[in-house]
Formats: C-alpha cells, structure tokens, sequence
C-alpha cells in the first residue's frame, strides 16, 4: 500500500527498538513491552483501536504507553492506520470548553483557557484544524489566538495572523485552514486571506480576493477553498461566492453563490460540507438546502431538528462530523434547558422524503444558545 511522506515518518513511534523483540542487541524483558506477552507492533495495533476517551484509564499500563500518548505518536499511528473519529468542541457557558464524543456518547470538561479577562469574555470565533482547536478573540489591545492541542491536552498562545482580524470566513482541511476576509482592528472590511499550517503553527498571506468581505463563511470542497455569503459594509449584502484556486494561486468570483443574503443583525452563512457536497440552513425558514454546483442554485432537502428563526442563525451550530451533517442547539425541556446534538447522513438518512434526523446527546443545564463550536475529524 503507498502512502505519502507525512505517512511514511509516522512508524518512527515503534522506533523498532520498540517493534522488534529486541533493544540494543539485548533481548527486552516484559516490564519493557507495552503489552507484556505481545510484541510491540501488535501491542501498537491493538492500543490504535482504543477510543482515546479512554487513554486516562489506560494510561496505568506503563510508563511507555503514556509517553507514546503525550508526544503524539500513538495519534500518528492512528493516522497511518487510517483510523478517524470526530469529536465536537463547543462552549456553551462562560465556564469553558467542551468535547463530546459521538461513539462513545461521554463528554469530556477541557482545562481552562490561561487568557486574561478580556479574551475570556470577549466574543470569540473558533475553528479545528489538525490536532488542534484554534480559539479566535480580543485582548486588551489587540487580537489573539489561542489553541488547545488535542494530544497533550493543553492549551497556549498561538502565533498571530500576519493581519489580525474578526468576523472572518474559514474552513479545514487535514492539517491546513484558511481564513479570508473579516474586519481588522480599526473595522475596515478586508479582502485578504492567510492559510494556517498546523504542524508549522504558521501563517501564510494569500492571494487578495477580488471582494472584501465580512461575517461570511469558509469551506473546503473538491480541494478548492471557497467563501460565500457576508456584507461589504454595514448596509450592503453580498450574494457572490468566491473560489481559491491551490494550483493557479488565483480566486473566482460566482455570481448568486449565496441568495440568502445575511444583514448586519443575521449570522453568517450556516454551511458544512459532506462528501465533497455542500449544505446550507435557511434559518429565516428552517429549511436545509443542498447546492446543486452545474447550476449554481439550491434545493430543498428537509427540516432542521431545532428552530435557527428565532435568533438570526445565531446560538446554532451546523456542522459536518465525518459522513453526516450535524445540527447543535438548545432547547427547553421538562428538565430545564439543555443544547441537544442531532445528526443526520444527507445521503442515507432520509425517511418520506424528509432528512431523518437521530439524537446524538444532550449537555443540561447550560443554557440554550451555543456560542462556538468546532468538529475536529483528525485521527483521535
């Protein structure tokens, strides 16, 4: 089986003084075998097939099993394995970040963010990329970046945009996102874009694109990044999109991309993409729709679960988590108020003609309006 040079440098982690049976020459004793009775590359398999929810509990094994845990090499190995789950970030409350795990329904409390009060209260933009989940907001003085790495489980500053902005587009894909467009510190509306790298923690200037725009949204699909939707200016709406092209390094605009203008008071566009197949929520008339690409226009596909009316598409999340696309949002039940998870495969998950959408889990007492949320579909 081929696989590319990111692939080919992950078996550093069985190191093969760890995957043979011996180190240095000298036979290993089972204290030094990550499963005594098991040699290492089966004991490596056998630990890539555990949901990492349960690495806490495992982490009593020994020694290296917790090692290979910290500096990420069992993750690399889940990667080389082809293994992928998807976990969905969210903050609800002022009390911080949750992670919810759709197999294993548990949800997980994250440590506190280390950031001043400022950015602690401060509305805030997020996005997952890699391993890591990126948390955009405001300083005192200036904008700032904060990322939680999913493999060590802590958080740190992350290095800063080479334009610092808010209220901007963005998408991933695998270990690189893009943001494009949003208003800088002084609020001019801006038209550049700038590619992350998560395994560099760099940032990289793209090309400008040929409309400035802000509160618009971001997605990958067919290996171009598009952006859709958004406002000029505090009056003007914008119903074009716009495509990156990797290759010629150059943007397109497509005209009536996006009819569903957003105003100043709306949220921006609420889209995911699954199976290279992009989705949209009209939240005016909580309708799905599905973007036809040969014509450019969309089709109704069904019903939210949850009502996006009642406040402009905001306190919404609608997301793409693996082969399904994921609706988060509150809602008030005999036991107060709850955000309440729901997913649905647009492919398969169709009942009557009408999106069959299945409860995932419920996370009570927090309030029914969801304020970021991000899915991170790497190899957890």
């Amino acid at each position: 089986m081929e696989v590319d040079n990111e692939e080919e440098e992950v078996p550093h982690l069985l190191d093969l003084n760890t995957r043979g049976r011996v180190d240095d020459g000298h036979q290993l004793r089972s204290s030094d075998s990550l499963f005594p009775g098991l040699i290492d590359d089966v004991a490596m398999d056998c630990l890539a097939l555990a949901c990492p929810s349960d690495y806490t509990s495992l982490s009593c094994i020994n020694s290296r099993f917790n090692k290979l845990v910290k500096n990420g090499d069992l993750y690399g190995w889940r990667k080389h394995l082809g293994i992928k789950e998807h976990w969905v970030y969210l903050v609800c409350d002022l009390k911080g970040w949750e992670a919810f795990d759709p197999l294993r329904k548990l949800w997980m409390t994250l440590p506190k963010m280390p950031c001043d009060e400022c950015f602690h209260h401060a509305d805030k933009e997020s996005l997952a990329v890699g391993n890591e989940l990126l948390v955009f907001g405001r300083e005192m003085f200036d904008f700032a970046i904060w990322k939680y790495n999913s493999t060590c489980k802590s958080w740190a500053k992350c290095q800063g945009m080479n334009l610092p902005r808010c209220l901007f587009g963005s998408g991933s894909f695998g270990s690189i996102a893009i943001v494009a467009g949003g208003s800088d510190i002084n609020g001019n509306v801006l038209d550049s874009a700038e590619l992350y790298d998560s395994s560099l923690g760099t940032w990289e200037t793209l090309p400008k694109m040929t409309t400035p725009r802000r509160l618009c949204s971001g997605f990958f699909m067919d290996g171009k990044f598009y952006v859709i939707g958004g406002m000029l200016s505090s009056t003007v709406s914008l119903t074009c999109g716009e495509e990156y092209n990797f290759e010629t390094r150059k943007w397109r605009k497509i005209e009536g991309m996006y009819p569903y203008a957003n105003r100043a008071a709306q949220a921006p566009p609420l889209v995911a993409v699954v199976d290279n197949e992009l989705y949209a929520v009209e939240y005016l008339s909580n309708l799905v729709k599905r973007y036809d690409k040969g014509k450019n226009m969309w089709n109704i596909l069904g019903r939210l679960p949850l009502r996006a009316d009642s406040s402009n598409g905001w306190g919404l999340a609608f997301k793409a988590c693996g082969e399904e696309l994921l609706v988060v949002g509150g809602q008030k039940g005999p036991n107060g108020e709850a955000i309440v998870l729901n997913a649905c495969s647009p492919k398969f998950g169709m009942r009557n003609g009408a999106l069959d959408w299945k409860f995932l889990g419920v996370k009570e007492h927090v309030g029914v309006f969801v304020y970021n949320c991000a899915v991170m579909g790497c190899c957890l």
